[in-house]
């Protein structure tokens, strides 16, 4: 999530679209009002590795991830990947 006073580029749009990829298959757990969506670090690279339109190589899966991590996208819990803020991204 690349701010106003962020100096690093935004990041590609490949990856962005990974990212709204991954939001739109993030379960909402049950537990508690202030749970946010989440999806698994493995079906992750499973879901992006299986895209057709996005046709990326293992590495380039892991390279999104990691660069989504960075920046704050998502978060890692226990092979988790939880959405930072899912009222404003996804």
């Amino acid at each position: 999530m690349a701010g106003i006073t962020d100096p690093r580029p935004p990041l590609p749009e490949w990856i962005l679209e990974c990212y709204d990829r991954l939001c739109t298959q993030a379960c909402q757990p049950d537990i508690g009002e202030d749970s946010v969506p989440l999806i698994d670090y493995d079906d992750a690279v499973n879901i992006l590795s299986s895209d057709a339109e996005l046709a990326l190589e293992q590495r380039d899966v892991e390279h999104a991830l990691t660069r989504l991590l960075e920046r704050g996208y998502f978060y890692e819990v226990e092979d988790e990947l939880r959405v930072t803020s899912p009222e404003e991204q996804c």
